[in-house]
């Protein structure tokens, strides 16, 4: 009997053994495989050239009959694409690879995935070691690649192209088609939830930089960054990255879009700088389930239920009154809405469109009532918008703006044991019967009571005569506006108009309604919450500027703005509609504004610590080297969104530590951006050669030559030498531990005494190569003199003479953060800083020069006033700043 067992088992082990073994790099028709197959390899049937990529029949969660052909990421044994995600297969079914292409079937014979009909005959099936997987015909030429069927996940060189998504898994062990979407448009990379709801887009990511206004054609990530091109490869948007040869970018189950870099193709550990869209827990849909209220903190992320919600048992909240959340039609006696209150934002508040503009918030919560699919609406009263939410609700969390900001939201119920789902015609019909004598007693008593209120407004009218009808028509103006008052407020507030002379027509008054309109105030209101304009805390060419408090306890920045030039309220309120809107980490946000017959406010976030100059030249503690990095960076990319995230390019004019303003945090954010855009023509006038502030100045300011946004980068180079020595580039007299081997306390010629014209002595110090001599000497030694160089050197790049050769201020946020590398400043360009520092001045535009004693220019916001000799004068630099 053995000898036959033998033989047997002889015979069995040429096939055994050849149906375990790997193939590499390439396999050729007519090939079976099942896991039974390949058990010993966890599946694995082949492996590319280098082992970097494998494919195998995958099992992701150890459950006997979900089977995926998958793609493997070798060294880390990352699923990185899968044929069949949404059919899987137990461990008997078949891949299978013939002639006609690579399909995956059901033991039972049924066909659950294949390749396309293809061209030509298949003459193999390869593996690159770029994770591609092809099939070709005799001639080598591609028949069909996964990398143009994407399903999660992206590689390095990998495009998606405009119109193709990523789909998120439903888990980490269910490869099917989960709830989030990544998708490439023509304009934008957005991620949605649930199909419809927007909840993230790179154009308003902060680290993102757009370079160009055309057409995307694909995104693809390569060894400096992410990257969405054009047809001819134009860069349209991009991230920088630190370098890395190989990425794995992914869409995962919870709806992050992570990019995970390595220093190899063959490494397995990951670099340290992941990259996660979005950024925060709170940002993603369901991070708390339906209405669930997304708490951030030092210690993670929790949830809670908002006011008037409880805890469901199904997960999430619902209403503590037993109640349920609308999910679909329900009949209309039995809808009620409930608020959490102000300042709850939804997760996509900031990029729903409104359904409405104009309207009331009655008539906004009428639509969501006849909308089946509406489960709740927001109501923002100072733009009187309506946004519908449909289908269902996800995460929302709490924001200290209140409703100023975010609107008021509404939810929509249905009371407990109220029939929910109504469909088709025949339950209509039915309910026709009941409802209709209901409708019809209810209109009568409707019709009764308003002639009533007619006749007695009649009779008041004859007794109060022609005042209160004036008065009438002053609140039904304000009515309109959103901000019902009393009558006596009202009445006292247009005898105010009249008595100030105000002859602004009451046709300008009317009713604006702009989309993206912010917060609109009245100046009495900003009168109230600055305490009658009573602190000042800065002052500007635009006026001056008050701290305030709003109602929610809110601190404000108001603005006065002098000076606005004769553009008429809706035209001013266009411009602000615009401002309003532009949202970024590094730019100062605007609340809200005023627009009171001639009188003309803006409101914004209030910045704790105040400017930079402040913090940078003042008296307090010396700003440590790690600091004034992260605002340098902060205000760079301020600035670069300015100039490549906006719809349209903004230059900002005048950069200046004035103009950047530090948080409680001490981040950096630009300010009085977009404010040139409210200066009319008659005010332009006033600037025909000299816009911004002196010290900051780009040379074709001075020369009269085109202005671009290297007119921002050559004042931000100024800022940044700033930054580095922590005195202004140009100031006369001596100061406390100035002298020494750099020679700071040497005449500067041309009637100037004192300190050296900085830039020239950043100059010098680049040439010889003495970058440590030029950090602020408050320091102590605390700033490395590698990262020094690398400040002087972006500066010096940035404050060529020819706009031409100064980097972009994507460019420029990039060298600074070290993920570019800093270019080579052109001494031949920057020769005329010599020229500056020796004469301690800059030339004018008309062949004279400014010494100390000359004309302090003003900001571009700025307005010239006349001196007793007739000569104009302007505010200085250290007047001009930004909201606090």
């Amino acid at each position: 009997m053995a000898t036959p067992f033998l033989l047997l088992l002889l015979l069995l082990y040429p096939f055994t053994s050849s149906a375990a073994i790997i193939a590499t790099e390439f396999l050729y028709p007519n090939f079976t495989a099942t896991v039974i197959n390949y058990v010993d390899n966890a599946g694995v049937f082949l492996n590319s050239r280098n082992a970097t990529f494998k494919a195998a029949i995958y099992n992701p969660g150890q459950q006997s009959k979900h089977y995926y052909l998958t793609l493997l990421h070798g060294p880390t044994n990352t699923p990185v694409w899968s044929a069949n995600h949404n059919s899987p297969i137990p461990d008997h079914g078949l891949v299978n690879l013939s002639p006609v292409g690579l399909s995956v079937a059901h033991p039972n014979g049924s066909l659950l995935w294949s390749t396309p009909p293809l061209p030509s005959p298949v003459r193999a099936l390869r593996l690159l070691d770029t994770g591609n997987l092809l099939l070709v015909d005799a001639s080598n030429a591609t028949l069909w690649q996964s990398f143009d069927h994407p399903t999660d996940t992206l590689l390095s060189g990998q495009p998606l192209r405009a119109g193709s998504s990523l789909r998120s898994p439903v888990s980490d062990t269910n490869f099917s088609k989960g709830d989030y979407r990544l998708t490439i448009t023509t304009s934008d990379a957005v991620m949605t939830w649930k199909e419809s709801q927007l909840y993230y887009s790179i154009s308003t990511d902060a680290r993102y930089f757009k370079n160009s206004n055309a057409d995307i054609s694909f995104m693809v990530a390569n060894s400096t960054g992410l990257y969405l091109l054009s047809t001819n490869q134009k860069v349209i948007f991009h991230v920088f990255l630190a370098a890395s040869s190989f990425r794995i970018m992914k869409l995962d189950s919870a709806g992050r879009f992570q990019i995970i870099s390595y220093s190899t193709a063959n490494s397995s550990s990951s670099l340290n700088d992941r990259f996660v869209a979005p950024s925060g827990d709170c940002d993603l849909p369901f991070s708390c389930q339906t209405f669930g209220l997304c708490n951030s903190g030092a210690n993670g992320t929790s949830c809670t239920c908002p006011a008037l919600f409880a805890t469901s048992k199904t997960g999430g909240c619902s209403p503590a009154d037993g109640s349920l959340l609308a999910s679909t039609c329900g009949d209309n006696s039995s809808i009620s809405y409930l608020s959490p209150g102000s300042g709850i934002i939804y997760f996509a508040n900031k990029f729903l469109m409104p359904i409405t503009v104009g309207q009331d918030i009655s008539a906004c919560q009428s639509l969501c009532s006849g909308n089946c699919s509406c489960v709740a609406f927001v109501y923002k009263s100072s733009s009187r918008s309506c946004y519908a939410l449909e289908h269902q609700l996800g995460s929302v969390f709490y924001s200290k703006e209140g409703e100023t900001a975010s609107g008021i939201m509404n939810v929509k119920t249905l009371l407990s044991g109220s029939p929910q789902p109504i469909s088709g015609e025949s339950t209509s019909r039915h309910l026709i019967p009941i409802l209709l004598p209901s409708i019809v007693v209810f209109l009568l008593i409707i019709v009764v009571i308003f002639m009533g209120i007619i006749w007695w407004m009649r009779q008041r009218l004859r007794k109060s005569g022609p005042s209160i009808r004036r008065s009438k028509s002053t609140v039904m103006k304000e009515i309109q506006l959103g901000r019902q008052k009393s009558k006596t407020t009202v009445a006292a507030a247009g005898a105010k108009r009249r008595s100030s002379g105000n002859h602004e027509s009451d046709d300008d008054d009317d009713d604006i309604s702009i989309l993206g309109l912010p917060t609109r105030f009245t100046y009495a209101e900003l009168e109230a919450a600055t305490w009658n304009f009573s602190t000042k805390i800065g002052s500007g060419g635009f006026g001056a500027v008050y701290k305030g408090k709003l109602p929610d306890e809110t601190l404000v920045a108001v603005k006065k703005i002098g000076n606005i030039g004769l553009q008429g309220k809706k035209e001013f309120c266009t411009e602000i509609a615009v401002i309003g809107n532009i949202h970024h980490v590094n730019l100062v946000r605007l609340r809200g504004f005023c627009a009171e017959g001639t009188k003309r406010l803006l409101v914004y976030e209030y910045m704790s610590r105040g400017s930079l100059d402040r913090s940078l030249f003042g008296v307090g503690p010396v700003l440590e080297w790690q600091e004034r990095i992260d605002i340098a960076i902060g205000a760079a990319r301020g600035l670069a969104y300015l100039h490549t995230g906006c719809e349209h390019k903004i230059i900002h004019c005048d950069v200046k530590p004035e103009n950047i303003l530090l948080d409680e945090r001490g981040q950096a954010r630009i300010g009085d951006f977009g404010l040139a855009k409210l200066l009319g023509p008659e005010q332009s006038g006033l600037f025909t050669t000299m816009r911004g502030t002196r010290g900051y100045l780009a040379p074709e300011w001075l020369t009269n030559s085109a202005i671009s946004d290297r007119t921002d980068v050559y004042s931000f180079g100024m800022v940044l030498l700033e930054l580095v020595r922590g005195r202004k580039n140009r100031s006369v007299g001596p100061s406390e531990g100035e002298s020494g081997s750099a020679g700071w306390s040497e005449s500067t010629g041309s009637g100037g005494s004192g300190r050296r014209y900085f830039p020239m002595v950043a100059l010098e110090a680049h040439e010889q190569g003495r970058y440590g001599e030029l950090a602020d000497p408050r320091l102590e030694g605390r700033a490395a003199v590698a990262e020094v160089e690398r400040l002087v050197r972006v500066a010096l790049c940035c404050l060529h003479e020819e706009p031409g050769l100064r980097p972009a201020m994507g460019s420029v946020v990039a060298m600074l953060e070290g993920t570019a590398e800093v270019g080579e400043p052109r001494v031949d360009s920057l020769n005329f800083l010599k020229l500056y520092g020796r004469g301690f001045a800059e030339p004018a535009g008309n062949g004279y020069f400014f010494g100390p004693g000359g004309y302090n220019i003003g900001s571009v916001c700025g307005t010239a006033t006349a001196t007793s000799s007739g000569s104009p004068s302007y505010l200085s630099s250290q007047q001009v700043s930004g909201p606090r």
